[in-house]
């Protein structure tokens, strides 16, 4: 591991560990198996208490270069989280306080060492998105993929505006937009059924995509079923939508709201902002972020990108 784990995840670890066993030979046999040295554990005085040994040994494990001690911790740490019973703790007049301690302190180290394994998991798939956003670029230098192209290609769809075959299209072009600006993303996929044209990932956010390559301006109705699918996902998901015909006025005020979590594009953004060489796609969409923070408002026009 990379990264050192905080003091209070230390302290929770051995809090844990102390709690979890009662004798000796118990967390001996434990700390044997999750990878503590026979030499370490040979220097444990017989008179020496768990709770001193332990405060011991985890400053040692510290000081254990190129952070071989967290990693032994971190080990440990998740050994203890999935503990459910402590048979060490049976059979003893106090038993009940010993359980009801022992499970108090490795919920608190579960807590945590959840939060750290969902930290792997999200930089894990953060590197994997990067990943595929490079190659996707790649292929489209290889390619010849440059913003007149792009241009090209959506204008050779305006015919099929207003069609399925068109509205498909359409999202494989906003994807193809998305490698060559180098932002990973996720192609459409089915999320419980309700069809997702996308997500993309920009500064730490995950942002649902909807696309509309309608010949009618997108209204409130299209607006409300887009913002169901944001609501449902987690605290940090947004969402854009973008519609090339525009949206009514009612559209646009049922997208704004106080922290408004859907962010509104049309065809000016890309037009005349994006494939005209003035702002990158993700200029644009952290600029409407940006707005939709300070006013609610879901939708800036860019003839108000500049204030």
């Amino acid at each position: 591991m990379n990264k050192k784990l905080t003091p209070n995840f230390i302290q929770l670890t051995q809090d844990a560990c102390l709690k979890a066993f009662w004798r000796k030979p118990a967390l001996r046999a434990f700390l044997r198996q999750v990878g503590i040295s026979a030499s370490k554990l040979a220097t444990w005085h017989a008179d020496e208490t768990k709770r001193i040994f332990l405060q011991r040994l985890f400053p040692d494990l510290l000081a254990v270069r190129d952070n071989k001690g967290h990693a032994a911790i971190l080990k440990m740490a998740r050994s203890l989280a999935e503990m459910k019973h402590f048979p060490d703790l049976e059979n003893w007049e106090d038993s009940s306080e010993k359980i009801s301690a022992a499970h108090r302190a490795v919920a608190r180290l579960r807590s945590e060492v959840d939060k750290l394994n969902q930290h792997v998991r999200d930089t894990r798939e953060r590197k994997r998105l990067h990943k595929e956003a490079r190659e996707r670029q790649e292929k489209a230098i290889a390619a010849g993929q440059s913003l007149q192209k792009l241009s090209d290609s959506l204008n050779e769809l305006v015919p099929q505006q207003g069609t399925q075959e068109g509205g498909y299209a359409f999202e494989r072009w906003f994807y193809d937009l998305t490698g060559f600006s180098e932002i990973p993303a996720r192609p459409p996929y089915k999320a419980e059924a309700r069809q997702i044209d996308g997500s993309l990932t920009l500064d730490g956010t995950t942002f649902l995509i909807e696309t509309k390559f309608t010949s009618e301006q997108t209204g409130a109705p299209d607006v409300d079923t887009f913002m169901t699918k944001i609501t449902r996902k987690a605290d940090n998901t947004m969402g854009i939508l973008v519609s090339m015909s525009g949206f009514s006025a009612v559209a646009v005020e049922e997208a704004s709201r106080d922290r408004t979590p859907m962010l509104l594009m049309d065809y000016s953004h890309f037009y005349n902002l994006i494939l005209s060489g003035r702002m990158s796609l993700p200029e644009v969409i952290r600029r409407i972020k940006r707005h939709a923070s300070q006013t609610g408002e879901a939708l800036l026009p860019v003839s108000r990108f500049s204030g």
